[in-house]
């Protein structure tokens, strides 16, 4: 299976970068893994949230498919234990998913283009993260969810 992380915004804490690496690489033994940043929108000042999410959307849904299937990482999104978002990852496996996109989106959310779109919404938690902090702590749930499913001693229950 492909996975695609698509981000808005680059991350400059090293802190982060570093996390995200370490579980990038470990990852590589389980699928092919992508971390996809598209740059901050130009002169946000000018816009509304509802144009800077519609010009978040449209680059986001640039970088996709018709065959992907598409999650946003959303906190109106379904909540998942790591041993349930394991048995969800090996599902879409099982029932041939190739390619598994996730969205993290801007500071104001996704467009309705980006919803329609999508096939299923994840939130990580009730509480609130940094966009930033999102993206590492995803991957670390993804890199958990293979040792779960391979049955290996990450995880403890």
């Amino acid at each position: 299976m492909k996975i695609t992380l698509v981000c808005i915004g680059k991350t400059d804490d090293k802190h982060i970068l570093d996390g995200i690496e370490v579980y990038t690489k470990r990852l590589k033994h389980y699928c092919t893994f992508q971390l996809l940043v598209i740059p901050d929108i130009k002169n946000v000042k000018n816009l509304s949230q509802e144009q800077q999410k519609e010009k978040e959307g449209q680059l986001l849904l640039k970088n996709i498919s018709n065959q992907d299937y598409v999650i946003l990482l959303d906190e109106r999104g379904k909540e998942l234990s790591s041993m349930e978002f394991s048995g969800f990852l090996e599902k879409q496996m099982v029932n041939g998913i190739s390619s598994l996109v996730l969205f993290i989106g801007g500071p104001y959310g996704f467009s309705e283009e980006v919803y329609s779109r999508a096939n299923y919404k994840l939130s990580l938690s009730r509480m609130t993260f940094s966009h930033q902090m999102i993206r590492m702590f995803f991957v670390e749930q993804l890199y958990r969810a293979f040792t779960i499913m391979r049955g290996e001693p990450y995880h403890h229950e």
